[in-house]
């Protein structure tokens, strides 16, 4: 049994996911980006800015009391504004993240999955991403089916091939 459930986001939760790009960023602990240094890093904010966009498509896990605990997150982006797991204009790039102390119970796993599952059921059938090679998410990535198609200094762009 799990102490949380996941729902699909709306644009009410444009904070939350902001919040949760600042986690993202900030997964090593000796990184403290602040909130307003990330919103005004264009390479940063385009995962958030605006949210929700009609081909914006994400989940959010919430606890008992329906807080939100992570959020996983899809948006197309363009060659002209790419995102750091930029593929292609026609293949949308995953940002997920989860409150700290909610990390190691599942909340990333089952974001991934039913991220995922969004996108099949919008016919979505290749989906990308950025992870720093020594984030411990790049192992969850690898372990639901994402490979990897570029390589850079310390991060590598992954896909998964979800379609039916």
């Amino acid at each position: 049994m799990t102490d949380f459930a996941i729902r699909a986001a709306t644009p009410a939760d444009a904070d939350f996911l902001v919040d949760m790009l600042v986690e993202a960023v900030n997964w090593l602990p000796e990184r403290s980006w602040p909130r307003e240094r990330i919103l005004t890093d264009r390479a940063l904010a385009h995962y958030v800015a605006g949210w929700m966009r009609p081909t914006d498509l994400g989940v959010v896990a919430v606890d008992p009391a329906g807080r939100p605990v992570g959020a996983a997150w899809f948006r197309y982006l363009t060659a002209e504004d790419p995102g750091y797991g930029y593929v292609s204009d026609d293949v949308p790039e995953l940002t997920i993240g989860v409150v700290d102390a909610w990390r190691g119970r599942g909340v990333g796993r089952a974001l991934l999955r039913a991220v995922l599952d969004s996108a099949r059921e919008r016919g979505i059938r290749t989906v990308s991403l950025s992870v720093e090679r020594a984030n411990a998410a790049a192992r969850l990535y690898a372990a639901e089916g994402f490979r990897t198609v570029e390589s850079f200094t310390d991060a590598d762009t992954m896909v998964a091939e979800i379609g039916a």
